[in-house]
């Protein structure tokens, strides 16, 4: 039987590198194990804030992909300030880490730019798509964002073509998304990013959400929303470091991934501190390992305090050497945005921290997604920003288990959350 097809429209393809990417990219890869045929529409120039070469391993073998040039903006703001090389990858300086140069930028970004700089792939998409949608009979496109200019072209496609089934993927909010209030919007701005988000809910046939919550207010404001979460792949291996797990002397904590300064858990930074000065035999032992892009202020901060010598900084590694980080890690640590409009967002790694079986602290608003995963597979414990002493007592119950070598790997009822098997989800939906 021949496959059907389905295009997806991702700025994120290998070689980036990061978590945005390995969501359609996971789907790729098993999509035609059920009956579909992928067919990848991405930029031939991209500006990628993280690269990572050894993902394109994952990319199918013989796999159709469409790329198209892209104009953006990027370039000309790096030279303005060199700190803005974060906004491609939504980070910003916030509070009196802010320069006048930055209060600039983030107001030319929000104001001049929408939904973001990557708005002007957006018209020339729609003109080379709606001629090859229709020569190569695909009937089902996906647009996967941010970027959420991405989503205007499934918009625009579908404006010209009603029939085409549009899938609108949010792998984060768009308004509700921690950092839009910190763009510095005018009114008319905001209106405009508000107008354009409400249409594609409208739109859409289905609007697909990343966590239980965005679905659901998704689903408030008019979409036809479906949570699939992100998962993990159970073809990458969490087994290689086994041997240096057996002989690490270290009590290792690890963060992996990109740590802004929105995210920061400056509780954690206090309780670890005290940790350190009050506990001779945890002070031996305790090492705090950063794998990818930390914020230079946050790196700062930590550097001038009691935890200056246990600090690992080991900067952006592949995926695949991540992982085995992972491995070679007593607890993980996940942060999130701390405001109750962002419970809902499930930071991609927590999967791939499941899989790991190690312990996983947390730290976001209360009643979190993430926390309602944590519980529901025994592997660690959520925290809000304003928790200290409560940390402090989880970390040092976890290292006395340790130290005593009982501090067993036991997480349950993750293969819910595979990547093969979100795949079969993503197929029933289509």
């Amino acid at each position: 039987m021949e496959q059907k097809k389905i295009l997806i429209i991702t700025y994120y393809w290998p070689p980036a590198g990061g978590p945005g990417v390995q969501r359609w990219l996971k789907f790729a890869k098993y999509l035609p194990d059920f009956g579909w045929k992928p067919v990848i529409y991405t930029p031939e120039n991209p500006s990628y804030p993280l690269m990572d070469e050894t993902l394109m391993k994952d990319v199918p073998e013989n796999i159709e992909i469409v790329r198209t040039k892209i104009w953006e903006p990027y370039q000309l703001a790096e030279k303005l300030n060199k700190s803005n090389k974060k906004f491609k990858a939504g980070q910003f300086d916030v509070g009196k880490n802010q320069s006048w140069k930055s209060k600039l930028s983030i107001w030319v970004r929000g104001n001049f730019f929408i939904p973001d700089a990557r708005v002007f792939w957006v018209k020339p998409s729609i003109q080379f798509l709606e001629k090859y949608v229709q020569e190569n009979k695909i009937d089902t496109i996906v647009t996967s964002g941010p970027p959420h200019s991405l989503h205007l072209i499934g918009l625009g496609l579908k404006d010209k073509l009603p029939n085409l089934k549009w899938i609108a993927d949010f792998r984060d909010p768009w308004t509700e998304i921690s950092y839009y209030k910190h763009l510095k919007l005018t009114k008319s701005s905001d209106k405009k990013h508000r107008q354009l988000e409400s249409a594609v809910f409208k739109n859409a046939d289905i609007t697909l959400a990343t966590s239980y919550t965005d679905a659901d207010h998704f689903r408030k404001a008019g979409a036809n929303a479906v949570c699939i979460t992100n998962g993990f792949d159970e073809s990458d291996s969490h087994e290689k470091a086994a041997e240096q797990k057996e002989t690490n002397t270290s009590f290792v904590l690890s963060y992996i991934g990109v740590l802004e300064q929105l995210r920061n858990p400056e509780n954690l930074w206090k309780a670890l501190d005290e940790l350190v000065k009050e506990n001779t035999e945890f002070a031996k032992h305790f090492s705090l390992k950063f794998v990818g892009r930390i914020d230079d202020k946050i790196l700062h901060t930590i550097e001038n305090s009691s935890l200056k010598n246990h600090i690992l900084n080991l900067g952006y590694l592949s995926h695949g050497k991540a992982v085995e980080e992972m491995q070679t890690s007593e607890m993980l640590l996940i942060t999130n945005f701390p405001n109750e409009s962002s419970k809902g967002i499930i930071p991609g790694k927590i999967f791939e921290y499941l899989a790991s079986g190690k312990q996983i602290l947390s730290f976001g608003p209360d009643q979190a997604d993430v926390s309602k995963i944590l519980e529901e597979t025994h592997a660690g414990k959520h925290f809000s920003y304003n928790d200290s002493e409560t940390v402090k007592r989880f970390i040092l119950e976890k290292f006395e288990l340790w130290k005593n070598g009982n501090l067993s790997e036991n997480t349950q009822h993750i293969e819910q959350f595979s990547r093969k098997n979100l795949t079969r989800q993503l197929v029933d939906i289509l």
